[in-house]
C-alpha cells in the first residue's frame, strides 16, 4: 500500500507543510499541482504517466471546446483506454483464443508491445472521474479553463491510487477555497486525526487480518465449523477496514490541505437491506454507477424489467471495473442479483408481504440477512467462483 511507505509518509509531510507556509494562493496551487506530479511520477514511472498525460489532453481541451460530439468522442477515447490496458489481455484470452490461438497469440503479443508492465496507476479512477467531467460538461456544466486547476483536480495525489472517486463541481471550489484560505490549525490536526484512524484500521486490523486469512484459508475444510465462520468474519472484516482505512488516510491527507473529498464509507455492515448496503460501501463508485450507467440506461422510469436490466448492467461493470477476471464480473452479477431480489420481493404474493412484516417487525433479521449476503459475496470477489462455492458450502456443513 503506497500511503504505508516511508516515501509517502515524507512526501506528505514536505507537500502539506510547505503548501501552508507559502504566502499567496497562486504559489500554493503551483506547489500542489508539482507535488501531485512528483507523486504521480514516482509511482507510476515514465511508462504509466504518458497514458494519463495524453487522457489528460484529451479530456481538457474536449471539455473547453464545449462540443457535445467531441465530450462523446473522448469519453469513447477514456474508456477505449481503460479497456486496452486493463482489460485487452483478458478478452482476448477469453474470447479470442477459444475460437482462434494465432490470432491470439499474435494480439497478444501486439498489446504486451504497447502496454507497459503494468496498466498506468490508477487508470480505472482516472477513467471514471474524466467521464464524469465531460459528461456533466456535454449536459452544460461550466468546464475547468485553467490548466492548472485541472491538473490539480486530475492527479490530485490523495485520491488518485484508490479514490475516493471525486467529482470536479464538488472538488474546484473546495480547491479555490483551501489556496487562498492559508493555515489552520483545527483543519490539519482534523486531518491528521482522520490519518492515523486510517493507519490503525490498515496497519493495525487489516495487515493482521490478512496475515491470519494467508495461513488458515488455504486449510479452509480441515477446520472446525466455528473456525470456518471465524476466517469467513475476518474475510468481510479485512476487506472493510483495508479499504475504510486507506479512503480515511486519503480524506485525512486532503483535510490537511484544507480541501474536502467525499465520504466513502459509513458503516455499511450496519444497512437494513442491500440498497442501503450499497448507500453506504464504496459511496463514491456507487453514485457514479448509478449517475452515470444505471439512470442513462433508464433506471427505474421505464418499468421493473428495464430497472432490472439496467441494475444488472451497473453491477457487472461494477465488478469487471475491479479487475479482469471472471470472479470479479460474477461478484457484479451476484450483487446486481441481491438488489432486483430486494426491490421485487414484496410483489411475490404471499411471501413477499409475509417476509416484508417479519422485516418491519424484526429489523435485526434483515440486517444479518443483507450481512451474511454481503459477506458470502467476497468469497466470490476474492475466490475463484468453484472455490468460494465450496467455501459457502462449508460454512453450512456439519
Amino acid at each position: 500500500m503506497i500511503f504505508t511507505t516511508y516515501w509517502f509518509v515524507l512526501f506528505a509531510l514536505v507537500a502539506v507543510g510547505v503548501f501552508h507556509a507559502l504566502p499567496r494562493a497562486d504559489w500554493r496551487l503551483w506547489w500542489l499541482a508539482a507535488a501531485c506530479a512528483s507523486f504521480h511520477i514516482h509511482f507510476a514511472g515514465p511508462a504509466g504517466v504518458l497514458p494519463i498525460v495524453v487522457l489528460m489532453g484529451v479530456t481538457y481541451f474536449a471539455a473547453l471546446s464545449r462540443r457535445p460530439a467531441l465530450c462523446v468522442a473522448a469519453m469513447l477515447a477514456c474508456v477505449a483506454a481503460l479497456a486496452f490496458y486493463k482489460y485487452a489481455l483478458f478478452l482476448v484470452a477469453e474470447g479470442i483464443q477459444p475460437l482462434s490461438a494465432p490470432l491470439a497469440g499474435y494480439l497478444t503479443h501486439a498489446a504486451r508491445d504497447l502496454q507497459p508492465g503494468a496498466p498506468p496507476l490508477g487508470i480505472s479512477f482516472f477513467v471514471f472521474e474524466f467521464v464524469h467531467y465531460l459528461f456533466e460538461v456535454r449536459r452544460g456544466s461550466e468546464p475547468i479553463r485553467s490548466p492548472l486547476r485541472f491538473v490539480v483536480f486530475s492527479i490530485f495525489f490523495p485520491s488518485l491510487v484508490a479514490g475516493p472517486i471525486k467529482r470536479y463541481g464538488q472538488f474546484i471550489p473546495s480547491l479555490e477555497s483551501a489556496t487562498h484560505a492559508g493555515f489552520s490549525s483545527s483543519g490539519v490536526a482534523q486531518g491528521l486525526a482522520r490519518v492515523g484512524v486510517g493507519f490503525a484500521k490498515k496497519v493495525l486490523i487489516a495487515d493482521q487480518l490478512t496475515l491470519y486469512i494467508d495461513r488458515w484459508q488455504p486449510h479452509f475444510a480441515e477446520q472446525s465449523l466455528f473456525a470456518r465462520w471465524v476466517i469467513f468474519a475476518a474475510i468481510a472484516l479485512r476487506i472493510l477496514m483495508d479499504f475504510s482505512g486507506y479512503s480515511d488516510i486519503a480524506i485525512g491527507c486532503a483535510m490537511t490541505l484544507g480541501i474536502r473529498l467525499p465520504e466513502n464509507f459509513n458503516w455499511p455492515y450496519l444497512a437494513r437491506n442491500l440498497q442501503e448496503f450499497w448507500q453506504r460501501w464504496h459511496i463514491s463508485l456507487a453514485s457514479w454507477l448509478r449517475d452515470y450507467v444505471y439512470i442513462p440506461l433508464g433506471g427505474s422510469r421505464h418499468g421493473w424489467a428495464r430497472r432490472i436490466l439496467s441494475g444488472m448492467a451497473a453491477f457487472a461493470l461494477c465488478g469487471l471495473w475491479h479487475g479482469p477476471a471472471w470472479h470479479f464480473a460474477a461478484w457484479g452479477l451476484y450483487h446486481g442479483v441481491g438488489l432486483a431480489a430486494c426491490v421485487t420481493y414484496e410483489r411475490v404474493p404471499l411471501l413477499g408481504p409475509a417476509l416484508s412484516a417479519v422485516f418491519r417487525r424484526e429489523p435485526l433479521a434483515a440486517r444479518a440477512l443483507t450481512l451474511l449476503f454481503a459477506w458470502l459475496g467476497w468469497l466470490v470477489f476474492f475466490y475463484p467462483v468453484e472455490e468460494a462455492w465450496r467455501m459457502a458450502a462449508l460454512l453450512f456443513a456439519p
